[in-house]
């Protein structure tokens, strides 16, 4: 990060405490600079500053810090998520059309694409496309999905958002879980989030469980798959070795290629 662009940084952190929020067009006005460059400073913030709707707030703001702490979230095994991330990205083709989870998880996944490739990303998280636009990647195509919104996973639900998924084509599906057991499946802590992961699943050609070690033998309230719906899993660490050492003695199931990273 260049001086001018760490003396911005400083001014809309010291604005937005002062003022609370601040729409991006005046940012940039006050700035003199445009809106993409104001854009590039806030994905450059390392999270302290974050866009919603078009305006800016600090990430401890009451909007942002909701009952699920999303910046906790990103911290909590965050090598192995960008580890599962770079994974991701390499599986990512030229024109596919892929759905990208609510959650943490995968945020570090639109860094590492290459800003030439041509994608469709449909999700139903507000965070995933915030970070599609901080980003501003100029050959990715965003399908948010809208509906009834839910603060505490910064995601949306309802039945048009059903409908929306079942009409897409959608060739790889990249989901999240709070928990992955081998007997008990896979699960989420919001019940609102089990339909569209399930519509997700069946409607995708390729479906990729990413969940780092932490997440490993452990069940939660939501359950939405069995381990032997994805075709792919990526997971981390000691736990994932000793699940893939699990799943080779138990032949005789349609468990997924699993990728320790």
């Amino acid at each position: 990060m260049n001086s001018r662009s760490a003396a911005r940084l400083q001014w809309l952190q010291d604005t937005l405490r002062a003022e609370g929020m601040l729409p991006i067009a005046e940012a940039a006005q006050r700035c003199q600079v445009s809106e993409m460059t104001i854009r590039r400073d806030i994905a450059a913030s390392q999270d302290t500053i974050v866009s919603l709707g078009g305006r800016l707030l600090l990430a401890e703001h009451p909007q942002v810090s909701t009952g699920y702490d999303f910046a906790a979230q990103q911290d909590s095994f965050a090598q192995a998520k960008q580890r599962m991330c770079d994974e991701a990205a390499r599986m990512v083709e030229a024109d596919d059309t892929i759905f990208v989870d609510c959650g943490t998880t995968l945020i570090p996944l639109f860094a590492q694409l290459d800003p030439e490739l041509p994608l469709t990303v449909v999700t139903y998280a507000l965070n995933v496309a915030n970070a599609i636009e901080q980003l501003a990647l100029p050959h990715v195509r965003l399908v948010l999905l809208g509906g009834l919104y839910y603060p505490v996973s910064q995601s949306f639900g309802g039945e048009e958002l059903i409908t929306a998924i079942r009409r897409l084509g959608i060739n790889k599906a990249f989901i999240s879980a709070a928990g992955v057991h081998v007997d008990k499946g896979v699960s989420c802590f919001h019940f609102h989030e089990v339909v569209p992961k399930q519509v997700a699943l069946e409607a995708a050609v390729l479906c990729i469980l990413v969940a780092d070690e932490s997440k490993l033998d452990r069940v939660r309230p939501a359950f939405f798959a069995d381990l032997e719906a994805f075709d792919v899993m990526l997971t981390s660490g000691a736990a994932g070795e000793a699940l893939r050492d699990t799943l080779m003695a138990r032949p005789g199931h349609a468990w997924p290629t699993l990728k320790v990273v």
